[in-house]
């Protein structure tokens, strides 16, 4: 999922509710009447297309009975006062509107605009389609007639322009409630809605535009953010003193690569060493150890059999990664014992996850990587569960685990105690492959050995991550290799 808005846009995140409440405090409290923030919003979702479709002469919109639907009636008398072909079907009797949206139907009427009374399967070859059927405050699964239309717009082979969301889509979690409108382009009103960005949402959203309708900051501060974006990679880390030595830069010892899975563990230790960790080992299987460096000789690499094999690399390392390539045997089980019970920072991803939810247990000072299926069985959840609220699940992780939890997945999020969730934007499909999470790994487990804090590193390596997935997907996303990272982390760390 690369960066789909303005790096201009604020990084705060809102509930639905929240949205709302800022809403009524800019009518109620700062004196904007509802009828003006709704023309605001139309103004700036018709400016949005216009700019996005200059060329686009024909609009048609679907109207709704509640704010939304209002919201797409501005937009359609717009566009009719600027001369476009407009058509209008409610889907619901305009004689059940009330309140401002009526008087956004009536404006539209009163410019000469009409309503059509049924919902043609291709909206007759209009250029743009105004989804205006739902707002923020669906929390149901949309079926029957409502399906329907969402359906048919979903087979509009124009282009799709939803209003401060997409119709179906859950604006807290980003799953879409059964069916939900696949736009291309989303206006997005007051607030930021944190469904938007993780999940389903990136996929039904496409890009992005906000507006705060000009309201006044202190209708942003009335309320508090419920999750904030990570911004996009713009720098890395400081510049090194002139008299650094790599003692300076900590010792990553990554545990893992079982037999037949070498390369994992392999990859997570180049990554550290590209992001910059002073020294960085492997403790794996002796029957590969010996192989594992023949291109990458930077890396000290050692067998292990027993715990006594593994308790020198411990004693030398300042940061300890394990899970990739880790298996699930008695000696996986040895090793993962042996690495939990030092008090070194550690990050957990793979099977080491696997290992941890059949005994669960509580650390300060660790990061655990899980994806939606390690997620599901470190909460005894099913992966469909986790996805359906991501942010709720990662909530839960950290809770039950401590230290701070990574939920991999489109809109990757970083949670730790007493910080707002972060959300992480960046990122494609073409990252969809084996041995990202391993890197990912090694890229947090180099961050600790800089002496970042857990939170800091579990975020700027999630966001460093997903920026050099999407530099090395400049030459396509299909096709993109996990190694083929190592070059872009290592620019952009030095940005």
């Amino acid at each position: 999922m690369s960066e789909r808005y303005s790096r201009s846009f604020p990084r705060d995140l809102y509930r639905a509710e929240d949205v709302r409440a800022m809403d009524r405090y800019a009518i109620e409290t700062v004196g904007i009447p509802g009828i003006e923030l709704m023309r605001r919003a139309g103004a700036s979702a018709f400016a949005a297309l216009r700019q996005r479709w200059p060329e686009a002469r024909t609009l048609s919109a679907i109207c709704g009975s509640g704010n939304n639907g209002g919201d797409a009636y501005v937009v359609a008398r717009l566009a009719h006062d600027a001369g476009m072909d407009v058509r209008v079907y409610p889907v619901a009797p305009p004689t059940n509107l009330k309140g401002d949206a009526l008087t956004a139907y009536q404006d539209y009427r009163a410019a000469g605009g009409e309503t059509l009374d049924f919902i043609p399967a291709d909206f007759e070859g209009a250029e743009v389609l105004v989804d205006g059927i739902f707002g923020t405050g669906l929390d149901r699964e949309v079926g029957g007639y409502y399906a329907d239309v969402i359906k048919a717009i979903n087979r509009f082979s124009g282009h799709v322009v939803a209003l401060d969301i997409p119709s179906g889509l859950h604006a807290d979690t980003g799953s879409a409630l059964g069916v939900a409108v696949k736009a291309d382009l989303t206006v997005t009103f007051i607030g930021l809605k944190q469904g938007l960005f993780t999940g389903e949402g990136p996929e039904y959203a496409g890009e992005i535009v906000f507006s705060d309708l000009d309201t006044p900051p202190e209708v942003r501060y009335s309320v508090k953010p419920s999750a904030m974006l990570l911004p996009p990679w713009e720098r890395g880390l400081p510049a090194r003193p002139r008299h650094a030595h790599k003692g300076h830069f900590g010792h990553v010892l990554v545990v893992g690569g079982d037999s037949g899975y070498s390369g994992a563990a392999r990859m997570a230790a180049e990554a550290a060493a590209r992001v910059g960790a002073g020294l960085v080992s492997i403790a794996t299987r002796k029957s590969h150890a010996d192989l594992l460096n023949l291109t990458r000789p930077e890396l000290m690499c050692h067998g292990v059999e027993t715990i006594d094999d593994l308790r020198a690399p411990l004693e030398r390392a300042t940061v300890v990664a394990i899970g990739p390539g880790l298996g699930r045997s008695e000696w996986a089980k040895m090793l993962l014992d042996a690495v939990l019970n030092t008090d070194l920072p550690i990050v957990v991803d793979a099977d080491a996850l696997n290992l941890l939810a059949e005994s669960t247990r509580t650390r300060d000072n660790w990061v655990l990587t899980p994806h939606p299926g390690e997620a599901a069985r470190l909460l005894g959840a099913t992966s469909q569960e986790i996805q359906k609220d991501r942010f709720d699940a990662v909530l839960k992780l950290q809770t039950k685990f401590g230290g701070v939890i990574v939920l991999k997945g489109a809109g990757s999020l970083v949670c730790g105690p007493d910080r707002l969730p972060r959300v992480c934007t960046a990122g494609n499909p073409g990252m969809a492959s084996g041995g990202m999470g391993d890197v990912l790994t090694g890229v947090i487990a180099g961050l600790l050995a800089q002496r970042l804090d857990l939170f800091d590193a579990a975020s700027l390596g999630v966001q460093l991550h997903a920026a050099a997935g999407d530099e090395a997907a400049k030459g396509g996303e299909r096709g993109l290799l996990a190694c083929d990272l190592m070059d872009p982390l290592r620019r952009l760390i030095n940005l």
